[in-house]
């Protein structure tokens, strides 16, 4: 079975000021106060601005806007996170913004086991303040396992 997400994650308010320019973002309610807008093939015709895609080391962030996730950042911290498993291998990364400037990440982990601070996308959630219950870990404390796909998010 497989797994895959690229998406922003932030607070609600956060994500619906930056969704509302952006006609082809579409959010998801997450728990804790937090929304995901999944990095579609239209977001991410909408919002590449052509240049590279950068030296963050993440594979569907489109050129160019780490500023934009910057400038939301002025708000309060987002995240952008991406996941891909098959089989139960693969790989995440995450990075955070706050105050318009990267303040955790990027991280990247392949494979299966974590580091024993966590998963990057749980590292993320921690940052913007998801709190998990003895013996869960943030990924799964606000319910991004609820989909295996991204594009499932917003059906």
């Amino acid at each position: 079975m497989s797994y895959d997400l690229q998406a922003v994650i932030a607070d609600v308010e956060v994500l619906r000021g930056a969704a509302r320019d952006l006609s082809a973002a579409r959010l998801a309610s997450l728990g804790q106060g937090l929304s995901l807008m999944p990095m579609t093939d239209a977001l991410f015709d909408l919002v590449a601005d052509g240049s590279d895609a950068g030296t963050l080391g993440f594979w569907r962030l489109p050129g160019g806007f780490e500023r934009s996730l910057a400038d939301w950042s002025t708000g309060g911290p987002v995240a952008y996170v991406e996941a891909e498993y098959f089989g139960g291998v693969g790989e995440q990364r995450a990075a955070v913004w706050d105050g318009g400037t990267i303040v955790l990440g990027p991280f990247h982990v392949e494979g299966q086991g974590f580091a024993p601070a966590g998963s990057p996308i749980s590292q993320a959630l921690r940052r913007l303040g998801v709190v998990a219950s003895v013996g869960e870990d943030e990924f799964s404390c606000v319910g991004l396992g609820r989909h295996r796909h991204g594009e499932a998010w917003i059906s």
